[in-house]
């Protein structure tokens, strides 16, 4: 349902969190590698998230990202998806039709009524304080 620039955001986001709770920067090149990402691509996402004000970016020898701990349970899911996606991952057919709606839907749309309502539920109530609570206690992981 995400982009994978939107997954990459939302893995990336919530490794920076983890470090920052941690109280450690971390490197655009520790980022990419811990979230299995390619480092251009995760330098575009970070770029986004930044100027989206969801991490912040620190320049110099003892520079990397981090996230304001203060702020990494306020941090919503949904932030991070509207800062990469906008608000594609709630519109559109979920066959990928061109025209689909109420009046002339295709054979999914109720279905999928119900599942963005989910979708957006689920990420406007989780923060990325939650997101780091499996991987400390290493019961999630953000790559394989």
């Amino acid at each position: 349902m995400f982009s994978k620039a939107c997954e990459y955001g939302i893995r990336a986001s919530t490794y920076i969190a983890l470090k920052s709770l941690e109280g450690t920067r971390v490197s655009l090149k520790e980022i990419a590698e811990q979230i299995d990402s390619p480092v251009a691509f995760t330098a575009k996402v970070l770029q986004q998230l930044s100027k989206n004000h969801i991490v912040e970016s620190v320049k110099g020898a003892s520079g990397g990202f981090e996230i304001a701990t203060s702020n990494i349970s306020k941090i919503k899911l949904d932030r991070i998806v509207y800062a990469i996606d906008g608000n594609t991952v709630y519109e559109g057919c979920g066959l990928g039709l061109k025209k689909c709606n109420a009046n002339e839907p295709c054979p999914v749309h109720d279905k999928f009524v119900q599942i963005r309502a989910d979708l957006k539920n689920m990420l406007e109530n989780t923060n990325l304080y939650d997101m780091t609570i499996g991987l400390e206690e290493g019961l999630t992981y953000l790559r394989r």
